[in-house]
This record gives structure tokens, C-alpha cells and sequence, in this order.
């Protein structure tokens, strides 16, 4: 497991990171329903060469969650630029993953961030998304938070598997459900679902082209959250029609290939 022993308080909500290693410094942001711990087999591998930053998004993970909170891409971009700053980083790398790579995206285009260089896998980005499951609970949140736990937590572990293509170890569903479970974590779980909109990504597909530094796109050929028909329209975007596809691997391809990813950032560090 990753540490995250360190607390920002970024408008009035606490904030966990961590970072390990030593070297050039590489940000690393998640996606839902997860949190840092996606990168729990990845980051130490990756801290041999960078000095590796994680945290979890606003009402994610370890940070902060609350009744009425915003947790919606709108106010993610802005904590990836504050936490930029917090570091004292100006142009470190960034790894991101799903609305991870629509936080960065939208830092990008919309609070002027700017990278050394860009490795983004299976992001939100291109519409349309979302599926009938996240348009149900926007309809019925107070229901879904209401299930009793034995209920939800069928519903959750369900839900993550869907995001993987191989079978799912007990140990790793363990992990990513723990922050979605109990009093706090159960509500917070279906808030954040309930405010997915494609509105945010709307905001910035209009501006994709070719960003001012490297980027390489990677894909899980069996993603089944976001087709791999969208990666190839996001590479038409932003990276020339170049993209990474990962045989056997779904949307959470830390779990399906991390070595895919391990391999990737360091091709392209030497």
C-alpha cells in the first residue's frame, strides 16, 4: 500500500498525498472510482528514477468527504493546479488514468498547467460517456445511498470488476472498496457518480490538438467502460493518430498489464 501521510487543505478540504524516490519529479492522478492505491505496484517502480507525487481527488480515497461536497471534474483541475503549486513543481511529467486524464486535460487547457511530458491511459476525454448505471443513480442518488451495506458492497464489487479484464484478486477489490464503505464512505461513493457529466469534458474537446510537450497515449483493447474507438478518436487529437494498445487489458490496466505502463514511462525517460 501506498502512504499518503501528508495533508493539504485546499479550500477548506483536506487533501492526502505522499511521494517516494528521488530524481525528476512525475505526478500521478487517479481515476474513479479509485484512488492512489491504483498505483501501489507502479510508483515504487517508477520512484528508481522520479520523484513520484500522488494524491486522491477531492472526495476520493483518503481525502476529505462530506455531505453536499463538489466533487465533479469542475473542481479537479483546479486541485491539480494548486497541488503544482504546493510542491513548487512548474513542468514535472504527469501519469493519469480515466478522470485522471480529464483533470489533466482540463488543467491543461483551461489553468494554463503545463507538462514535461504527458503519459495518459484510457482517460475520460471524448464523448459521448457515461452509462445507464451513472444515469440511475443521478436519478435516484438518496436511494443508492440509502442500500443497506451488505447490498452496496455486492453492487460495488460488482462495478469495480467490470473495470478490469482479468479476474480481480480479493486483496485488490479490498483495497478500492474500503474508501467507498460505512457511513461516510457509502454516500460518498454514489456522489461522486452522481456528478459525472460529459459537460466537462464537452468544455474542452473542442481544443484538443497536440500539446506543447510529449505524449503518449495507451489503451486496454478490451476496455469495456470506454471503447477503444474513442482512443483512436483522442489519438486523432492529440498525438497524431499515435496510440498504445494493451492486448488483455481493460480500463483499470494497473490491475490487467502494469507492466505495460512500468514499460512505457521508462521508453520514454531515458
Amino acid at each position: 500500500m501506498l502512504s499518503l501521510p501528508e495533508r493539504y487543505d485546499h479550500n477548506g478540504q483536506s487533501i492526502a498525498w505522499g511521494e517516494i524516490g528521488s530524481g525528476d519529479p512525475l505526478v500521478l492522478v487517479h481515476g474513479t472510482p479509485f484512488s492512489s492505491q491504483v498505483w501501489r505496484r507502479i510508483a515504487p517502480l517508477l520512484a528508481q528514477r522520479w520523484t513520484v507525487y500522488f494524491f486522491d481527488l477531492i472526495g476520493y480515497g483518503l481525502s476529505e468527504k462530506k455531505d453536499g461536497q463538489d466533487v465533479s471534474l469542475a473542481v479537479q483541475n483546479d486541485l491539480l493546479t494548486a497541488m503544482f503549486s504546493h510542491w513548487g513543481l512548474e513542468r514535472p511529467e504527469i501519469l493519469c488514468h480515466d478522470f485522471g486524464g480529464a483533470t489533466a486535460l482540463r488543467a491543461y487547457y483551461l489553468n494554463d498547467l503545463r507538462y514535461k511530458r504527458m503519459t495518459i491511459f484510457d482517460p475520460v476525454a471524448v464523448a459521448p460517456w457515461g452509462s445507464p448505471f451513472v444515469a440511475h443513480v443521478r436519478q435516484y442518488e438518496a436511494a443508492f445511498a440509502g442500500l443497506p451495506a451488505y447490498a452496496h458492497d455486492a453492487l460495488l464489487r460488482a462495478y469495480l470488476q467490470s473495470a478490469a479484464h482479468k479476474k480481480l484478486t480479493e486483496k485488490a477489490l479490498q483495497v478500492y472498496m474500503a474508501p467507498w464503505q460505512g457511513e461516510v464512505g457509502q454516500p460518498a461513493f454514489y456522489r461522486q457518480i452522481a456528478q459525472m457529466d460529459q459537460k466537462y469534458t464537452d468544455e474542452v474537446e473542442s481544443q484538443y490538438a497536440s500539446l506543447d510537450c510529449p505524449t503518449t497515449l495507451l489503451w486496454g483493447a478490451k476496455d469495456d467502460w470506454i471503447p477503444l474507438e474513442r482512443g483512436h478518436k483522442l489519438a486523432g487529437m492529440l498525438t497524431e493518430g499515435q496510440i498504445t494498445v494493451i492486448p488483455d487489458a481493460g480500463h483499470l490496466v494497473q490491475e490487467d498489464a502494469p507492466e505495460a505502463i512500468v514499460a512505457a514511462m521508462f521508453q520514454h525517460g531515458q
